[in-house]
Formats: structure tokens, sequence, C-alpha cells
């Protein structure tokens, strides 16, 4: 993995947080082990095509995840629906370099979170990659609602 580019992602993540106005959003994870991610999307037309105008994310799990989202609202930005559709797992974490064995799995929950965005936007079902996850009005509200039965899931949130 490239250590430099993922301390630049952790450090100055990029579309980091909530889109008030998306056009779809989609959430892949488990409240019961804490890795999820959330991805919002907004789109536009372009010469004639609607592609992804913003990407947006929210990641509670390990660095990589929230390194791999950052550098996904990068990657998809200006991308067609069915582009996007085609993107993998590593495609969208090929600027960290491969991922180990390990970590595999924080790009799999950002294309599962951008997949069912973009099946979410074309009032699709959510695909077996993305399986459904209870949806608050927040991501933080997710967690915090699965903590409280398990007990085992703490959120601090800072300012």
């Amino acid at each position: 993995m490239n250590e430099d580019a993922l301390q630049s992602a952790l450090e100055n993540p990029r579309n980091l947080g909530e889109m008030t106005d998306a056009d779809s959003v989609g959430t892949v994870g488990s409240p019961d082990c804490g890795d999820m991610v959330r991805m919002w999307l907004k789109f536009r037309e372009q010469d004639g095509r609607r592609v992804i105008d913003k990407a947006t994310f929210q990641s509670f799990g390990c660095q990589t995840a929230i390194a791999v989202a950052s550098l996904a609202t990068e990657l998809i930005r200006g991308k067609t629906r069915e582009e996007a559709l085609q993107l993998s797992a590593e495609e969208l974490s090929a600027p960290l370099g491969p991922l180990p064995p390990m970590k595999i799995h924080c790009g799999q929950m950002v294309e599962g979170a951008l997949k069912a965005a973009l099946e979410a936007e074309q009032g699709n079902p959510p695909s077996a990659l993305a399986p459904p996850v209870p949806q608050g009005p927040t991501l933080a509200d997710s967690l915090a609602s699965a903590g409280k039965s398990a007990g085992r899931i703490r959120i601090v949130m800072e300012s």
C-alpha cells in the first residue's frame, strides 16, 4: 500500500460529510462490527449525459476505508451512472496501491455504498453486494442506535 497516498487522504479527506440535496444515498456495512460507509450522490446534465456532479461520504471504520472513500468521491466525478457501476473496489482504491488482504474489505465497502447509491438513484432495490442497513437520519444515528442495543459501539463527536 502507498503509505504517502494513504497519509495524504487521511490528513485532508475530500468530500467528507452529508449532502442535504443529494439525488441518492447508499449505505453498506454492519452495525454489529461497526464498519459502515454511506455515500451521497448529486447528478447534473453535461453534453446530453447525466453525470455525477458531486459525491460525499461518511465512514465509520478504519482509516483505510476513509481514505478509499475520499479518493473514490473524486474518481467518480464526471462519470455516468453506467460508468460508475463498472468501477471495481480495486479501481476505487488504486491510488493507494494494492491493499493488504485484511484491508480489501475497505474498498469493497466503498464499492458497495457507491452501487447502493446508484441503484437507489434509479429506484431499484439494493443489490446483494450492499445489504440493507437500517437508515436513520444520519450514519451516526444508525450506529448510535445499534450501540445502545449491543453496548459495543461508542461514538464520540468532536467539534
